[in-house]
């Protein structure tokens, strides 16, 4: 079976975000003074052949854990989906 699998992954919530620090200040400047705490990350989209929901977690966890996110710097989070 495919599953569809969404995985966000976003910096510390403990650490800068320079990035968004930076979205966050230009938001003055057009005007959006209500907008703050900007943080950027990154959305990956993946497909994965698997017998059941169960491996198919544990595939991409075992993704995310060696090869997709930073754990010094980045969280991690998925959702997985029947293709």
């Amino acid at each position: 079976m495919t599953y569809l699998a969404e995985i966000n992954i976003m910096p510390l919530k403990a650490l800068l975000d320079p990035q968004g620090k930076a979205v966050t200040s230009s938001m003055k400047n057009i005007n959006l003074d209500n907008i703050s705490a900007v943080r950027i990350g990154k959305h990956i989209t993946l497909e994965v052949e698997a017998a059941n929901r169960e491996e198919a977690e544990r595939c991409v966890d075992t993704a995310c854990k060696k090869l997709l996110h930073n754990p010094i710097m980045e969280s991690y989070e998925f959702v997985i989906k029947e293709s």
